[in-house]
C-alpha cells in the first residue's frame, strides 16, 4: 500500500472519529422560547397625608413623603429608586409667570424627548386646574405636572430616577409612578 493511500485512510478515519465524538456529545437542540422581563408592582394603595401646608393629596403607600421649608416636598419610592419633587408657590399677581416657569421645566426636556404628551386636568368642585406631561424618551424627568386654583396656589411636580435615564428600561416604573401622580392631581385639596 502506498504512503499516499495510507494517509488518505488515516485522514478519513480521523474525520469519522471527530464527527462521531461531536455528534455523540451533542444534546438535542430546541429553539428557546421568547422571554420577557417580568416586573411585579404592588397594587396601588393610597393614603392622605397630613401637614401644615396649604395643600394635601393622596400618596402611594409604597412611598414616603418628606417636607422641607416653604412646603416643598419629596415623595420617595425607595424600591424604584425614584423621587417626585413637589414645589409650592403662592400667587401674588404672578400666575402667568409661575405657569410659564412650570412650562419651562417641561420644555427644557425637548432636546432629549421623543414626544411630550399633555394630559389636561380640571376639577371645578375642588378648584384644581392643570396639566400632567408625559415626556417620552431619554429625558431626565419623564413625568411632570402643574396645578393651580388660579387665585392663590400653584403646585408643580417632577419625577426623577436615581439611575441614568434609559427610557426602555425604566418605562414600567415611569408608568407606575405616572398613575400615582395622576392620583395626586385627582385628590388634591387646597387648604385656606
Amino acid at each position: 500500500m502506498s504512503n499516499n493511500r495510507m494517509l488518505q485512510y488515516l485522514a478519513l478515519g480521523l474525520l469519522l472519529w471527530i464527527g462521531w465524538s461531536v455528534s455523540a456529545c451533542k444534546e438535542a437542540s430546541y429553539p428557546k422560547p421568547k422571554s420577557y422581563l417580568y416586573l411585579a408592582y404592588p397594587v396601588a394603595e393610597y393614603h392622605q397625608f397630613k401637614n401644615n401646608c396649604p395643600y394635601s393629596f393622596a400618596v402611594s403607600k409604597e412611598s414616603t413623603i418628606k417636607f422641607e421649608p416653604g412646603c416643598k416636598a419629596e415623595i420617595v419610592y425607595p424600591k424604584l429608586r425614584a423621587t417626585v419633587f413637589i414645589t409650592y408657590k403662592r400667587i401674588h399677581n404672578n400666575l402667568k409667570e409661575l405657569l410659564s416657569d412650570a412650562d419651562k421645566l417641561t420644555t427644557k426636556h425637548t432636546i432629549k424627548a421623543d414626544a411630550i404628551i399633555p394630559y389636561p386636568y380640571e376639577n371645578k368642585a375642588q378648584k384644581v386646574y392643570g396639566t400632567l406631561f408625559e415626556v417620552q424618551g431619554e429625558s431626565a424627568s419623564n413625568v411632570q405636572f402643574h396645578v393651580t386654583d388660579s387665585l392663590h396656589h400653584v403646585l408643580t411636580a417632577a419625577l426623577y430616577f436615581d439611575v441614568r435615564p434609559n427610557y426602555d428600561s425604566i418605562f414600567p416604573a415611569v408608568d407606575y409612578i405616572k398613575n400615582d401622580m395622576m392620583k395626586m392631581m385627582e385628590t388634591l385639596a387646597w387648604k385656606n
